[in-house]
């Protein structure tokens, strides 16, 4: 079954910020001509937005949203109370844009996504698709190391049974009701793009070539990487314990076979052990050990964070056109007035466009 038509919708961008000052003026830019574009073409609704997150910057990219606004309203902003990563600044931004919003689009701030695929997205939502996947057409632009550590990774998780988009990041549309469904996963170890999926709404992907970053630096090196995939693994799949398990269950078979052996020995009087033989089986088990130890850790550990309960995420401001901005409860009521704010967005569209 398709959805209503877009024109009726009102569409929320959400774009997570974190030290974004030397890129944020070029991607309002970029956004504002584009929901220009949707608006004229009434593809969208005139009260649809621009909705940054600030993830706890210490640049200037609080002010510079603050300053967007007072030149346009249709940019909004969520201010976080602190750095709490790009995921938890994500789900603010989707859980504050749902309360306004028939469609959410989420982006990166880096001008890496291309804006153009919104269309694509759009259409797909009419086609009644409640969630659409930005997937990139190729890595051309990335090492040789970012490409090899990619596809490993999907295809680790795969392999692990986790339901993921390949070559997806967080580029991706979802309508109110799947924002809705994803609200009742309350889990503090987040990991949207396997959390999504599982939602279960109607989905597809549109493809889209992923440009370099216009400005900045990027906010995930290898460390930040790395503990993102150990996120994703340890929150969807407790095969890694099994493997240990299994691992257990070998050596303790390889540890009878070494008894049976060694009483062998003992018994035909060749008792002479090496010492390098010894050495090897400590220093092995030892490890092995130890990494098992570590990975039961990571599991034991996000279930303490799990049972503390503990907020994902704080807002200590909001930035809206005004504190009375009309709530979407649902779609039935969105058509009474729809035509009456419709030149007074555009002419401010255009008086940002001109300055």
């Amino acid at each position: 079954m398709s959805n209503e038509n877009t024109d009726e919708s009102i569409l929320y961008l959400v774009v997570p910020c974190y030290q974004e000052e030397e890129v944020l003026p070029e991607t309002a830019k970029r956004l504002l001509k584009k929901m220009k574009d949707l608006m004229e073409a009434r593809q969208i609704h005139p009260k649809s937005r621009i909705l940054f997150v600030n993830d706890g910057s210490t640049d200037l990219t609080w002010k510079t949203i603050q300053s967007l606004h007072e030149m346009n309203p249709i940019f909004s902003g969520v201010n976080l109370s602190r750095n709490k990563g790009h995921q938890n600044a994500l789900l603010a931004g989707l859980m504050t844009a749902k309360e306004y919003a028939d469609i959410v689009i989420s982006m990166d701030a880096d001008l890496q996504d291309d804006i153009e695929a919104i269309d694509l997205m759009l259409q797909k939502y009419t086609e009644g698709y409640d969630i659409v996947y930005g997937v990139r057409s190729s890595r051309k632009t990335d090492t040789f190391f970012k490409k090899w550590s990619a596809q490993t990774f999907y295809k680790m998780m795969h392999h692990l049974g986790v339901t993921m988009t390949y070559n997806h990041a967080d580029y991706r549309l979802m309508s109110k009701r799947a924002i809705d469904g994803l609200e009742q996963y309350t889990e503090v170890n987040l990991f949207l793009r396997g959390l999504i999926p599982l939602i279960g709404y109607p989905s597809t992907t549109v493809e889209y070539k992923r440009d370099k970053r216009y400005a900045g630096k990027s906010k995930y090196p290898l460390k930040k990487m790395l503990a993102f995939a150990l996120d994703g693994i340890t929150s969807f799949s407790i095969k890694p314990i099994r493997l240990i398990a299994n691992l257990g269950f070998i050596i303790f078979l390889i540890s009878l076979a070494t008894l049976a052996w060694t009483l062998i020995c003992k018994i035909l009087g060749r008792t002479v052990a090496g010492w390098t033989s010894l050495l090897a089986s400590i220093w092995l088990l030892g490890g092995i050990q130890l990494l098992s130890i570590g990975i039961i850790g990571e599991y034991v550990g996000k279930i303490y964070n799990e049972v503390k309960r503990r907020p994902r995420y704080l807002i200590q401001d909001i930035i809206l056109e005004d504190k009375e901005e009309e709530k979407v409860p649902n779609k039935q009521e969105q058509a009474v007035g729809k035509e009456q704010k419709n030149n007074g967005v555009l002419d401010n569209i255009e008086m940002l466009e001109d300055q």
